[in-house]
């Protein structure tokens, strides 16, 4: 057992339960406080009942939802009440952080800005009010600034309703916006034949109840409408067990392409138990799942090794580090350029050390929510990967290091070597809160070019 590992994990879900539990405290304070002056006693009774019934009722669906293996859910991932639970506690969270932010700038241009006045006052008098606002007390009435008044309350309001918003459109609107992405790759060694070979890449479909099968199908038919060469799936075809995964690989059967369908498992099937049922289902529709082996496949005249594997964990069950694609060096190739599906990006590293010229991968899901501030963009996915989305690239045969993929920001290798390159697709699906800000979902056209 790596017990430091433990710990942090540990440290982490208690921060983030302490968050949770903070701003639903807080919006259940603000709720008492709105209902305090309604004066009809049972409208009041009842509102204030049946906000606490509801959060009851979205902390038993969010529990039942953290279940991953086999089990009868109590409230269908489908259902409104499962949607609403994603969806309260997230923007509630985020709402609050929001609030809370607003409220330190609010105390601190307080503070800031009395503070000359206050020392220019009577000695007496300086010591009180400064500690006063420094503990943040309301200042005296004379020091007390209207405009900056309504301009904090205002942007109170407005942190607090843009999270909820936000959530909104993104469950309403952009969840189903699919885009498809145009990319050129450009790939070492690659024969002339190979110039142009166009592949379409889904990933991340997570089939459930916020991902209905006919936004499986639809999806499909814009990958068809591309007309590409290769078709891969790169893991994840459902969420839970109780997701149907045969419905997914029923859908994924429909897609064309004259070198076939292929594809790898992603973490989801290890949680459902499915990476040998949805290996069967593959074949069963005449497609090939990719398990730690490979195929060579021929355009033009010219080979390629196309490689799969299963999810690449980073650690044991018992916390312990372990090496990334482990038993994939027999299948690497070199006389022929070689594509590697891998559902975890992280693994790119060790894929480039060994001489892989295209690594295919998802699992970010692109964070599903993305901001940017100051230029830089945002995204959770940046916690578990900073392979977020698109295309990144390394030398080939460089060492990978024992850090995490941030690592390759740090080479100083001659750019002109042969690279490396993975391409990041942000998925279909959604995870947690059925919700996309941002990061729309994406269906991938690869068209490799010579470097």
């Amino acid at each position: 057992m790596n017990w430091g590992y433990f710990i942090l994990r540990i440290i982490i879900a208690l921060f983030i339960l302490g968050a949770l539990f903070l701003s639903q405290r807080f919006w259940y304070r603000a709720i008492w406080r709105a209902t305090a002056n309604w004066r009809n006693t049972s409208l009041r009774v009842a509102a204030r009942l049946l906000y606490v019934l509801a959060i009851l009722l979205i902390v038993a669906t969010l529990v039942d939802g953290m279940r991953m293996g086999q089990h009868r859910r109590l409230i269908p991932r489908e259902s409104l009440v499962a949607a609403f639970s994603g969806l309260w506690f997230t923007s509630a969270l985020f709402a609050y952080l929001a609030v809370k932010i607003v409220a330190i700038f609010d105390r601190f241009w307080t503070f800031a800005r009395r503070q000359p006045r206050v020392l220019n006052s009577s000695r007496s008098a300086a010591p009180q009010t400064a500690a006063a606002l420094a503990a943040g007390a309301a200042p005296p009435e004379q020091l007390r600034d209207p405009s900056r008044r309504y301009f904090f309350r205002t942007a109170t309001m407005a942190a607090g309703a843009a999270p909820f918003l936000g959530v909104m459109y993104g469950f309403a609107a952009e969840r189903f916006r699919f885009i498809v992405r145009r990319v050129e790759i450009p790939i070492a060694n690659l024969p002339s034949q190979l110039d142009g070979l166009q592949i379409a890449q889904l990933s991340d479909i997570h089939l459930s109840g916020y991902m209905p099968r006919s936004e499986v199908r639809r999806a499909v038919d814009m990958a068809n409408d591309l007309g590409a060469d290769l078709a891969v799936v790169t893991g994840d075809f459902i969420t839970g067990a109780n997701d149907p995964l045969a419905d997914c690989i029923d859908e994924l059967r429909q897609l064309r392409a004259p070198l076939g369908v292929w594809g790898c498992n992603g973490n989801h099937e290890i949680y459902a138990k499915a990476e040998d049922a949805a290996q069967s289902l593959f074949a069963q529709a005449g497609m090939k799942l990719l398990r730690h082996e490979n195929a060579q496949l021929a355009f033009r005249g010219a080979s390629f090794n196309l490689i799969g594997v299963d999810y690449q964990r980073e650690r044991t069950l018992s916390g312990h580090r372990q090496p990334f694609l482990v038993g994939v060096e027999g299948l690497v190739r070199r006389d022929m350029p070689n594509i590697l599906l891998s559902h975890n990006p992280n693994s790119f590293n060790r894929a480039a050390e060994l001489g892989i010229e295209l690594s295919l991968a998802g699992h970010t899901h692109g964070g599903q929510v993305q901001v940017e501030i100051l230029d830089h963009r945002l995204s959770p996915a940046r916690f578990i990967s900073d392979y977020v989305a698109g295309r990144y690239s390394r030398p080939l045969f460089a060492a990978a290091p024992d850090a995490r993929a941030a690592s390759h920001q740090s080479l100083h290798l001659d750019p002109q070597s042969p690279q490396a390159q993975i391409y990041v697709n942000r998925g279909l699906g959604t995870v947690g809160a059925p919700v996309r800000l941002g990061v729309p979902p994406e269906i991938t056209l690869l068209v490799l070019r010579r470097a």
